[in-house]
């Protein structure tokens, strides 16, 4: 029995310590003009530098490019759940960001022909004021993780679209009501705001604990 109780002991002692180290490593990573140095040589810790594209500022892809939107530079986050790490956002690298709906008709099913004049009805009919752009999309668009929100895609940075669709994107002003075929089928793109400056890189130190 003393020798359980030991070892209990010795187990809340330890991760008591490691608990202690990882918070003052946390605190002097916050405020240090070194952190590799710091990781490096004083905590001998492994670690590793990673560049994290932000694609979209309203849909992540997993926990690194949401810190990188939304965390603040020169911030340490972490430790996560289920993961040893810290991460410090080193610096940030803005870059232009898009905001459009679009409706897609798939033409595996519409021949093209049959595409392009059902193109042109729906954008008849939004713009006579007979039906909206957000039930066009959840009736015809093919796109169904999009058609459910009215064919909203959020905010993506430029680059990472299809190319037809980013050169209709980017070169429409908003308001405008567009189509554009693409390997995916026919569009119909709503530009839904005008451009933005945001975070479209971050430079993050993971310290592995």
């Amino acid at each position: 029995m003393n020798k359980i109780v030991l070892v209990i002991l010795l187990g809340c002692s330890f991760f008591t310590a490691q608990s202690q180290l990882v918070t003052q490593l946390k605190k002097e990573l916050d405020t240090t003009s070194n952190p590799l140095g710091l990781v490096k040589y004083k905590y001998k810790k492994k670690y590793k530098i990673d560049t994290v594209a932000i694609i979209s500022t309203t849909t992540f892809f997993g926990l690194a490019d949401s810190i990188a939107s939304k965390g603040k530079t020169g911030k340490v986050y972490g430790p996560f759940k289920g993961s040893n790490v810290l991460v410090k956002i080193l610096a940030k690298v803005p870059g232009t960001f898009y905001h459009f709906n679009h409706i897609v008709l798939d033409t595996s099913i519409f021949k093209p022909a049959f595409a392009d004049s059902l193109a042109d009805n729906i954008i008849n009919r939004i713009t006579s004021g007979n039906t909206s752009f957000e039930s066009m999309a959840a009736t015809y668009s093919a796109d169904r993780s999009s058609s459910s929100k009215g064919g909203d895609m959020g905010w993506f940075v430029k680059g990472v679209m299809m190319p037809d669709l980013e050169k209709t994107v980017v070169g429409g002003k908003k308001g405008a009501l567009l189509k554009v075929w693409t390997s995916a089928g026919l569009h119909i793109v709503y530009i839904k705001s005008s451009p933005k400056t945001d975070n479209a890189y971050a430079l993050l130190l993971r310290v592995f604990l």
